[in-house]
């Protein structure tokens, strides 16, 4: 079983997004299950130093699918280890730059 940890940049993140969306914990949940049962969901992010992958989730408030719904992007550390680094609403971001990845990393790291 895979150890999922919560960055603090993903839980102030998900803290904000939680008063607007009140049920995005119920509709990330499947994708944790997933990454404790070690199946690596999503797609590889290129342009950033670690192995990171960023996955689709959809938004139950707002039924428009998984394109209109929620992004995460996690680190794999090891098949043992992955770290929830962002999570955002596609309705109000577009996209997550790598630059906002890094440095989502490197507060992950001095955790």
């Amino acid at each position: 079983m895979t150890e999922v940890r919560f960055a603090l940049s993903f839980e102030r993140r998900l803290a904000a997004l939680s008063k607007r969306y009140r049920k995005i914990r119920q509709d990330i949940q499947p994708i944790i299950d997933e990454l404790e049962k070690g199946n690596f969901v999503g797609d590889q992010l290129s342009g950033v130093s670690v192995t990171a992958f960023k996955v689709r989730a959809k938004n139950s408030d707002i039924p428009v699918g998984k394109s209109g719904g929620y992004r995460l992007i996690y680190q794999v550390h090891s098949p043992e280890s992955v770290s929830l680094l962002l999570i955002y609403a596609k309705s109000m971001q577009t996209d997550a730059s790598s630059q906002e990845v890094e440095r989502a990393i490197q507060q992950g790291l001095e955790r």
